[in-house]
């Protein structure tokens, strides 16, 4: 299934971020919940982080395509403002051996990491990245 780049946001850092908003696949995620800070892993989940296209692969038919290279990229160096391509957030990914997904029901404003973990409505984990 595809993802419109408008509702997605890539954020970059030591563990880079996929942020996706009213996702189809988002009720099949698992719901999140960061114990001690810990993101967990998506069991069962992986991503293929590319320059052109991104794909969050689950479980049996459960998975979505985001044409990335016309998404949105924040950050770098620990700034979620500034403005970074897609190829940086490849790296990112690349070195952390996966990324961060997060399902919300639409992108926030403004970023309060906190509160986006600790909604209760927010679904996703850590999901490693294929080769």
């Amino acid at each position: 299934m595809l993802l419109e780049p408008e509702k997605t946001l890539f954020v970059r850092g030591a563990m880079p971020v996929l942020l996706l908003a009213d996702a189809p696949v988002h009720d099949a995620l698992p719901l999140l919940t960061v114990p001690d800070g810990a993101i967990p892993l998506c069991e069962g989940w992986s991503i293929v982080p590319r320059l052109t296209l991104c794909v969050v692969d689950g479980p049996g038919d459960h998975g979505l395509v985001v044409p990335a290279l016309a998404a949105p990229v924040v950050g770098g160096a620990d700034d979620a403002t500034a403005s970074s391509d897609m190829g940086d957030w490849c790296a990112d990914a690349e070195h952390a051996g996966g990324a961060f997904v997060l399902s919300v029901d639409c992108l926030p404003e403004t970023f309060d990491w906190s509160a986006l973990l600790a909604s209760g409505t927010a679904h996703g984990g850590f999901m490693p990245a294929l080769a």
